[in-house]
């Protein structure tokens, strides 16, 4: 979704600037830290050795730690010993830290390569919480914050988020009892040095609507500590994804991995093109069923408004009929068909001047005046951070189209001037097409 709604926005004219929190720290990775020491450290476990990417071993890891847990109440104590040591600086920590900070963040840069994702910076939460630890000691000491009975240092929120259910003020932790930070701390940080590198008239945050309250509480603390561009900070949040088997836990190892559903929709629409006899006539079969599954999963999820939960069906989203990715991709190969043929058999395109004065079926200029539409789409999508604006107009041009290349003949027409009007209208078809495909990633393919 930011990758998408980047490139609407680049489309209507912002200048963006692509960024990402790497959260490599805190109590979570020394729970993952704790299970390789435990389980897989005597054994030199590697990636490499355990034949998997470096993101899914740790994420073993992590699922391996929660087991434990469960028979092993100290587990918690331990992971927040070691949490205490990161922050210290202990040796022994900080290297098996990198250790699997490595191997987490290369898995984790081929899956974005994969799925055509891209960032301008990088930020990482180890480097961040500090200041964000700075800007706490300075709100303490300026009283916008307090030091609890526990001695931890909180801030009340309540004028951002009202009161709790029992009626009581809500507090916020910044600092626990024992000095470490949280993860709102890396946080206030983050928003801090992003402002600095770059002086955004608007700070979008694509998180999970399970975050809205957190976002809530961290914009309002901006404010609190005087940052006047805290104004101009926004939480794009999006519902949940679900599968038909229900809702995805990762601590519980129920979660379905990225890689292996892109390689699972991938063999489907191998298996697709292989039945259908298709093989030499896409070229690269691996390669163009690979930008299946990638328009089915990016479309399924684009196509529906951000705030929704929903249910990923995968195998409704290799339909290559309906409201599907498969399906823009099908017709914008057809299409390309078309321009090929009349290429090769020699009919020109007309001018837009001369189409004008041609064009005249209903379905010629339905089609024309959904293309027309075309700007004040990407504006609408742009100003509301809306993929779905995008994905349902793609949708809307290929069903025209579609009504328009049954009910009017291209090559097939009578005459030379007519075959002419309609190709200048086939070719901008598929330029906008193609454009707009591009910005809800789904790939374009030229034959299929």
């Amino acid at each position: 979704m930011g990758e998408s709604v980047s490139r609407i926005l680049k489309k209507a004219g912002a200048e963006v600037f692509k960024v990402n929190i790497i959260n490599n720290r805190g109590i979570h990775i020394c729970k993952s830290m704790l299970a390789y020491k435990l389980f897989h450290e005597k054994n030199g476990d590697t990636p490499e050795k355990l034949g998997m990417k470096g993101d899914h071993f740790v994420g073993q890891c992590y699922v391996e730690f929660d087991k434990y847990s469960k028979e092993n109440p100290q587990a918690q104590s331990l992971a927040e010993e070691m949490l205490r040591k990161w922050e210290a600086g202990d040796e022994e920590t900080r290297t098996l830290w990198k250790k699997m900070n490595d191997w987490t963040l290369a898995g984790v840069q081929e899956t974005y390569n994969r799925t055509l994702v891209s960032f301008d910076k990088l930020y990482f939460e180890s480097e961040t919480y500090l200041k964000g630890k700075d800007e706490i000691q300075k709100g303490l000491e300026k009283g916008i914050f307090f030091r609890a009975q526990d001695g931890s240092v909180r801030v009340d929120v309540t004028e951002a988020v009202g009161k709790g259910k029992d009626g009581e003020d809500h507090e916020k932790v910044l600092l626990r009892k024992d000095g470490t930070s949280v993860y709102i701390t890396q946080d206030i940080g983050t928003a801090i040095s992003r402002h600095a590198d770059w002086a955004f008239n608007r700070l979008v945050y694509v998180v999970a609507s399970e975050q809205i309250f957190h976002f809530k509480v961290l914009f309002y603390i901006l404010k609190k500590l005087g940052f006047d561009w805290a104004e101009k900070l926004y939480h794009l949040s999006y519902g949940m994804v679900n599968l038909p088997t229900g809702r995805m836990k990762s601590r519980e190892g129920t979660v379905v991995d990225a890689d292996d559903l892109i390689d699972s929709l991938r063999d489907d629409a191998l298996k697709a093109i292989q039945e259908r006899g298709r093989e030499e006539d896409v070229g690269n079969a691996n390669e163009v069923a690979e930008k299946v599954a990638l328009s089915a999963l990016h479309y399924y999820l684009l196509q529906v408004s951000p705030v929704k939960d929903m249910v990923f069906n995968p195998a409704e989203s290799l339909s290559f009929n309906g409201n599907t990715g498969p399906y823009l991709q099908y017709m914008g190969a057809r299409i390309a068909s078309i321009l090929r043929k009349a290429n090769d058999s020699g009919v020109k395109i007309a001018s837009p001047k001369d189409a004008a004065k041609i064009l005249n079926a209903s379905e010629e200029w339905e089609l024309l005046r959904k293309i027309g539409e075309y700007p004040e789409t990407i504006c609408r999508a742009a100003s509301s951070y809306d993929s779905s604006v995008v994905a349902n107009y793609i949708y809307d041009i290929a069903k025209l189209f579609a009504k328009f290349y049954q009910n009017c003949p291209i090559l097939g027409a009578e005459k030379e001037d007519v075959k002419s009007a309609r190709l200048l209208l086939v070719s901008v078809t598929l330029r906008v097409l193609r454009e707009a495909m591009e910005l809800v990633l789904v790939p374009y393919l030229e034959r299929m």
